[in-house]
């Protein structure tokens, strides 16, 4: 009997050292986190997405360790989407255009020459990213952060100064990107679908006459050396975005997740910090190496709203539309009201 109880003493002690001594288990077992990245590791963004990856594991004690797959090694950004629900990977950043797979309704956000400056773009913001986050949930998805990622510029071979001399062009966009060509083919343009790998080739050969992109994009990939006319109005604002698939979420401890979120914030904070400095300098270092811009007055600039206004029925109506018309008449109510100091 007394070796019964002995034994039983010895067990419920090991029992102790394991679950109290020690740390819980639950502390104990890490998780792995994979994060993919279309963005190259040497840029802001790349450089970015590694500070969060070091801070989410210094502040979960290394119980979260994040793995990023930087440059597009993870494929394409749909090929991204159908890894992260089956989850296969548990993070990616994306575009606007990847985001617009999983929200729609943000694809208002890039209505050409509907958002037209900085200020303007963060009152939208403001008052709709709370709507955005919780359709990204509902989609299955969380929102770690948003990121503005600059402008999105034209550069074109010859001045282009109305939306006339742009139609006489052949202007290319991604072949991933099928509603932002129906959309400009509505407004009139001649779209030619690329890879932008093919860019600069297509550039040379003549096969297309004119880009739009983020100065970044094109002064890292020496576009400018042929299409050497940057005109100075904004198409559309170029967002980014960090999204976790809401299986793993839900997976991390509740103890762990503000702090995630203020690490993503930072993150955020610093993109957007360092995109309108790497925007300038971009745009500075091209001009010094033969780039013009083309400055538009404010008369110029008001024809290009004028002949995107006209064609307003035809982008958002019918019974497909290229927009989402409730949250473009919001957006525009949201800019009426700021332009009118409200």
């Amino acid at each position: 009997m007394v070796y019964f109880v002995k034994r039983k003493f010895l067990f419920l002690f090991a029992v102790l050292v394991l679950f109290v001594i020690n740390p819980l288990f639950a502390q104990q077992r890490t998780m792995t986190i994979r994060l993919a990245s279309l963005v190259p590791e040497n840029t802001a963004w790349g450089q970015a997405i590694n500070r969060m990856a070091a801070d989410w594991s210094r502040v979960t004690n290394g119980q979260i360790n994040v793995t990023v797959f930087h440059g597009g090694t993870a494929g394409e950004e749909s090929q991204v989407l159908t890894l992260l629900r089956s989850n296969q990977i548990q993070a990616a950043v994306f575009s606007s255009m990847g985001l617009n797979s999983v929200v729609p309704e943000l694809m208002a956000v890039s209505y050409p020459f509907l958002i037209r400056n900085d200020s303007e773009l963060e009152e939208v913001l403001r008052r709709v990213k709370p709507d955005l986050d919780r359709r990204i949930q509902q989609n299955g998805f969380v929102n770690l952060a948003w990121a503005r990622a600059g402008w999105i510029k034209l550069f074109t071979r010859t001045p282009v100064i109305t939306p006339d001399d742009l139609r006489r062009l052949r202007l290319a966009t991604g072949t991933d990107d099928p509603q932002m060509i129906q959309a400009f083919r509505l407004l009139g343009y001649q779209m030619v679908p690329a890879n932008t790998t093919e860019l600069l080739f297509s550039l040379q050969s003549g096969r297309i006459d004119a880009v739009y992109s983020s100065p970044i994009f094109v002064a890292g990939s020496q576009l400018f050396g042929i299409a050497s006319n940057m005109s100075s109005i904004n198409v559309a604002p170029f967002m980014g975005g960090i999204l976790m698939n809401e299986i793993t979420w839900r997976r991390i401890p509740d103890r762990f997740k503000p702090a995630l979120l203020e690490v993503s914030r930072a993150v955020e904070r610093d993109i957007e910090a360092s995109i309108a400095s790497l925007d300038n300098e971009a745009i500075s270092t091209m001009v010094r190496h033969g780039l013009r811009i083309v400055e538009l007055t404010p008369a110029q600039t008001q024809v290009w709203f004028d002949d995107t206004d006209g064609f307003e029925s035809r982008l958002i109506g019918g019974a497909s539309p290229i927009f989402n018309r409730d949250y473009y008449m919001m957006i525009r109510n949201i800019l009426n009201d700021y332009r009118r100091g409200r």
